[in-house]
């Protein structure tokens, strides 16, 4: 594989990379660059984590065969990523950042209540990829009579942070060239290694699990949706606002689906076949989803190895880091948008701290972030698609800053559907691993779905519901407001210093 000639950075344009200055505000044409083409490079380069061979025991976690896993699997990356795929046409279409067009929907203020659920959800994202990339580095270590505690799992840490928390901050422009390499390296390292443990895969045993029951099956499914392009779609849109607006909406839905779809699929297949072959594996994954995979390694590519699940997850880091600061800022917090993501980078720090030192279990924290903020971020989906879906003209850039302009500043319809969506979604999913979430759940008995430990308990059908009823709620009650936006002149251009609003 060679490394193409890339559209972003220094020989390309003939631009040095340099800190990006661009917060809330809009992309000008002169900025606006590449073709759809190009949103392959972040989308893929963020989801070859090696990360994605651990989705395989998760899915079987469930209790299903390897064929029932391998179905929800593909449907659930495929589907959740082409959400992402059609959010990331508003990008074009407006050239500012997916919670700021957001706005069209939510008002200018309204939105800072999902811009916050964003937020959180990006932070936690890059929390649990940079604590996962300091435990596999540990696990390396050890292995290889290094070490591999405290004082490894500390510079592991720091070595990691400093390459999300520098990416982050400088921007787009790195973030691109960044994600190229990552891309390469990853990609031929991961070849590699399925390569040397392929013998460890054993047909017999994966083809004799026992299948699960359907409502095994839907949970599995709602997992890996929220576990890929659930986890994305609140950023779908930030890196397609650089592309010029005469772009391809289908060329942006197809080149993000693809690029972000395409190495999760092929890292699942082999992750369940390993994880199906052996439950000694398939359990130590649910500790050290990284870590785990090094047993079955050769020692000599185990320094190689640990080269690739750091660079992979730090791929998919820096892309959260840059959006939770997009988000913090249409959140309300008034900073350069830099300063945003040096502070997300400070959380991220000090939650990786806490769970590489003093935390559990993995997997079941894991689980119980995805599903709880999974109902929220599906209702906000649900309300965006259909917003997007009902616009026939492009975005008013100026009064995406104005509380007084066609878009409002606290509409009630969207965030009452939000609302009302997460309070539902919310009674229909459970998180028994994590106990401080043991509160949901409640409507499951009320519903006659057998309660919190009944059949359904494990379906997560909340997140799908949520998204569901937003969608639906806004097609049918928002059609009137989006003509009645859509009929008002063009208005101004936003004054210098209003991006913040």
């Amino acid at each position: 594989m060679t490394q193409p000639q890339h559209p972003y950075g220094h020989g390309a344009d003939g631009r040095q990379i340099q800190l990006e200055t661009h917060g809330l505000d809009v992309i000008g044409d002169a900025d606006r660059k590449g073709t759809p083409r190009t949103l392959f490079w972040p989308w893929f380069g963020a989801n070859v984590a090696v990360l994605g061979l651990s989705y395989g025991a998760f899915a079987l976690g469930f209790g299903i065969s390897f064929w029932q896993a391998l179905a929800a699997g593909v449907l659930g990356i495929v589907a959740s990523f082409l959400l992402c795929g059609l959010i990331a046409v508003a990008g074009k279409r407006g050239s500012a950042p997916t919670m700021v067009l957001s706005r069209a929907a939510y008002g200018v203020r309204g939105n800072r209540l999902p811009s916050a659920v964003s937020w959180i959800l990006t932070v936690g994202w890059e929390t649990a990829l940079a604590s996962l990339a300091t435990l596999a580095t540990a696990t390396v270590f050890s292995r290889l009579g290094w070490g591999g505690g405290t004082e490894t799992k500390a510079v592991a840490l720091l070595v990691v942070a400093a390459l999300t928390v520098v990416g982050g901050v400088m921007g787009f422009d790195l973030i691109m060239r960044i994600q190229t390499v990552i891309t390469v390296v990853t990609g031929v390292l991961t070849l590699v290694y399925v390569a040397l443990v392929a013998d460890h895969i054993h047909w017999s045993t994966v083809s004799a699990i026992p299948a699960g029951s359907p409502q095994q099956f839907i949970g599995a499914l709602v997992f890996m949706m929220t576990g890929f392009g659930l986890g994305w779609v609140n950023a779908a849109a930030d890196y397609s606002r650089y592309l010029p607006r005469g772009s391809s909406s289908r060329g942006v839905i197809g080149w993000t689906t693809f690029g972000a779809s395409a190495a999760p699929l092929l890292l699942l297949v082999f992750g369940l076949l390993l994880a199906g072959s052996s439950e000694r594996l398939s359990e130590a994954i649910a500790s050290d989803p990284i870590g785990a995979l090094t047993t079955i390694l050769p020692t000599w590519f185990l320094v190689p190895f640990a080269l690739v699940a750091v660079l992979g997850l730090v791929g998919g880091a820096v892309l959260d880091i840059y959006s939770s600061g997009l988000a913090l800022l249409s959140a309300g917090l008034r900073v350069p948008r830099y300063l945003a993501a040096l502070v997300d980078g400070m959380l991220m720090i000090a939650g990786s701290i806490y769970i590489v030192f003093f935390g559990g279990a993995f997997l079941g924290e894991f689980m119980g972030f995805l599903t709880t903020l999974g109902v929220p971020i599906g209702a906000w989906c649900g309300v965006m698609l259909a917003d997007l879906a009902l616009r026939h003209r492009d975005y008013d850039e100026g009064d995406l800053y104005r509380p007084d302009g066609r878009y409002g500043d606290v509409p009630a319809l969207p965030l009452v559907l939000t609302v009302g969506a997460t309070a539902i979604g919310w009674g229909l999913v459970t998180n028994t691993a994590a106990d401080r979430l043991s509160w949901q759940g409640y409507l499951l008995g009320p519903l006659g779905l057998g309660g919190r430990t009944g059949q359904w308990a494990y379906a997560n059908l909340g997140v799908l519901v949520a998204l569901a009823l937003t969608f639906l709620g806004t097609l049918l009650l928002g059609r009137r407001r989006v003509r009645a936006q859509e009929a008002l002149p063009p208005s101004p251009a936003p004054a210098p210093g209003t991006y913040g609003a």
